[in-house]
């Protein structure tokens, strides 16, 4: 929980510090002088005046956003000499700069994580096929145990992760897709994925367990490796060295059997059946409960032995010159954006479920879970999470930055600005409309949490 917390809180100071800091910059281009500049809403905890315009920095109590504030005769009376520095004074051009700068601080921070984690290389997933699961829609397409995915509709895939996003992104079209594939011989074969009857209604999950795809693993023996420290395990007298036989009566072939039978037992007590060098005997544990993903599952604290296998069959490392980099870094920034505001579109329509909208609870689960599998993961949360900050400023609805530039787009076309009953109107639906995201979002949420 501490350290959910913690990854959480340091993501949204960075995401609101960029999207803020935005504003702040192209207000102090434009000449406007910037009264405040504040990370957090409500009272000041800490509060200091920098700078030639003795701008106040300050961190205040309500963490979940931040503004900046600039001089305006709407809010308070400006001095004769200062009106040239007035925010309400400035033409249209340099206010829709202004308030544009903020969203595209956060696709920029988006693009510049992406370049670095994309010219530093990761290793990860090579999309290798598991056998599909039973009367799947990948065994209806033909895939077979041992085949390596090489394109999705003609884009060439090179990692696990690649293969679920390019699917994802069909996914919503509702038709079939052609998959190349690599078999143990080096032949390549195509395959038609039909994705016509898969549900949109759960995107956030594993869509590729919907469709069947399973990651290969290696055969590896149901022999304990190692074991954590006063876990269950231990105290129940298990040993590294032990075999399981049976958990609950069912014969254990694999590892994965093992693993399967244990998470499925969070808080109920199952019997393990082992074998220790010539001995036979069996032991009764109840696995504690642990929540991944929303889920309940059970944990005992052991681990595989390890086994000699082709770790490069398994793992590639995807790395990128600094120029290839900065392409593939604005391409993801820009596919993510648009996916996102298809997304919204979708649900707008209805063809897209509201229950993948998501609210400050699930972030928070995907900020620690990133954040404990390591920095690059972390990074590429926080790049994710700030390209959906940037489309969802970018909304037009009043109250956000996409509902100032709405007005800004009608001053331009009729020659004068919006008057200010319409934007006082416009405020007050803005702030409904948002309030009433943000209440779906947190349903959402404690459904995810209850449910699992």
């Amino acid at each position: 929980m501490i350290s959910t917390v913690a990854a959480f809180v340091l993501a949204l100071g960075i995401l609101i510090v960029v999207h803020e800091f935005g504003h702040y910059l192209v207000a102090r281009w434009c000449g406007v002088k910037v009264l405040r500049f504040s990370v957090g809403f409500g009272k000041a905890l800490f509060a200091r005046r920098i700078g030639p315009d003795n701008t106040e920095w300050a961190l205040a109590a309500f963490p979940l956003g931040g503004y900046v504030k600039m001089l305006d005769e709407r809010e308070a009376p400006v001095e004769q000499h200062e009106l040239h520095r007035a925010f309400n004074r400035q033409p249209v051009g340099k206010r829709f700069a202004i308030v544009l700068a903020g969203p595209v601080a956060n696709f920029l921070l988006a693009i510049v994580l992406y370049w670095g984690l994309f010219s530093q290389g990761m290793e990860e997933l090579r999309p290798l096929l598991g056998k599909p699961a039973e009367q799947t829609v990948a065994e209806r397409a033909g895939f077979v145990d041992g085949e390596l995915i090489a394109a999705v509709a003609g884009q060439k895939i090179d990692t696990w992760q690649e293969l679920r996003w390019k699917l994802l992104q069909h996914a919503l079209d509702n038709a079939p897709v052609k998959i190349e594939v690599i078999n143990g011989r080096n032949e390549l074969n195509e395959r038609s994925l039909d994705l016509s009857g898969i549900s949109t209604e759960h995107l956030e999950g594993d869509l590729l367990q919907q469709i069947g795809l399973r990651l290969y693993r290696p055969d590896m023996p149901p022999i304990i490796g190692k074991i954590t420290a006063d876990s269950v395990a231990e105290r129940a007298g298990l040993a590294v060295g032990d075999e399981v036989v049976a958990i609950d009566g069912k014969a254990i072939d694999h590892w994965m059997d093992v693993v399967s039978a244990i998470r499925a037992a969070a808080s109920r007590e199952i019997e393990i059946e082992y074998r220790r060098g010539d001995q036979a005997t069996s032991v009764r544990l109840t696995p504690a409960e642990a929540v991944e993903n929303g889920r309940r599952l059970g944990r005992i604290g052991i681990g595989p032995q390890e086994t000699a296998f082709d770790r490069s069959r398994l793992m590639t490392t995807v790395r990128y010159s600094p120029v290839e980099a900065l392409s593939k870094a604005i391409q993801t920034t820009w596919e993510t954006s648009t996916f996102s505001l298809g997304i919204l579109g979708r649900m707008v329509t209805g063809d897209v479920s509201w229950k993948n909208l998501s609210g400050p609870v699930t972030i928070a689960d995907y900020a620690g879970q990133s954040a404990r599998l390591g920095l690059s993961y972390y990074l590429k949360f926080l790049a994710l999470i700030s390209i959906s900050l940037g489309v969802l400023n970018l909304l037009p609805i009043p109250i956000l930055d996409g509902g100032h530039l709405m007005y800004y787009i009608v001053e331009i076309i009729k020659g004068g600005p919006v008057s200010e009953k319409v934007m006082e109107i416009g405020q007050q639906v803005g702030l409904a409309l948002l309030v009433m995201l943000m209440a779906f979002a947190f349903y959402n949420d404690i459904n995810r949490l209850l449910s699992g």
